[in-house]
């Protein structure tokens, strides 16, 4: 279902911080498919897919990730040695408005993955922006669409800034990340886990 030969030859961009976008990274035959099984989601924040009912064949199309593969194409586009480390995935299916808010990520990530999966993508706000600093969204080098299987991957560094302008609604994106360590993905993942209760709880 990955689109490999897209994924081998997207280029990166190194500036202001390694990243590259794939405007679909899913093949054709299986696109709409994987939007029709994207879990409902129709709370904000991040979810474990292992707590989310999902179809087996999503499934197979996250774990495709997980191969040698991808963590050996990823790894040598980001000059970083994948092949030990732990993968994390997670989905999102509905942005508040005060979700995109300007933020690097965590250190203790090495590589974040964003897939989204929606439809063709008309509103003007939601598109994530690659940015050249933590203060002002306008300052972009790239504003990326999250249209059906598009993809965005960037290195994580100290810079590597990015969000979007305020949308709330329908917003569908898998996003797997390639951790430092085990015991950190089991950290990720007890919080993510305990958000989402806690959501559920105060609906």
């Amino acid at each position: 279902m990955l689109n490999i030969p897209g994924l081998a030859s997207a280029a990166v961009n190194t500036a202001p911080y390694p990243h590259f976008y794939l405007e679909r990274s899913v093949e054709p035959d299986h696109i709409q498919d994987l939007i029709a099984d994207f879990p409902q989601l129709d709370q904000g924040g991040s979810f474990n897919i292992k707590d989310v009912e999902t179809s087996e064949r999503f499934r197979q199309f996250v774990e495709q990730f997980d191969s040698a593969e991808v963590r050996q194409i990823l790894g040598e586009k980001f000059a970083v040695d994948l092949h030990d480390k732990p993968m994390m995935a997670t989905l999102r299916g509905y942005s508040r408005a005060k979700d995109g808010r300007i933020h690097t990520d965590s250190k203790t990530k090495l590589i974040t993955v964003l897939v989204y999966l929606n439809e063709d993508w008309e509103a003007e706000t939601g598109r994530l922006r690659i940015l050249r600093s933590g203060t002002d969204m306008d300052d972009y080098t790239d504003e990326l669409l999250p249209g059906p299987s598009s993809m965005v991957a960037f290195k994580v560094t100290d810079n590597c800034w990015h969000g979007y302008p305020s949308f709330e609604g329908k917003r569908q994106s898998i996003q797997i990340n390639f951790l430092t360590g085990e015991g950190v993905r089991a950290k990720h993942q007890f919080f993510h886990k305990l958000s989402a209760k806690l959501k559920a709880l105060f609906r």
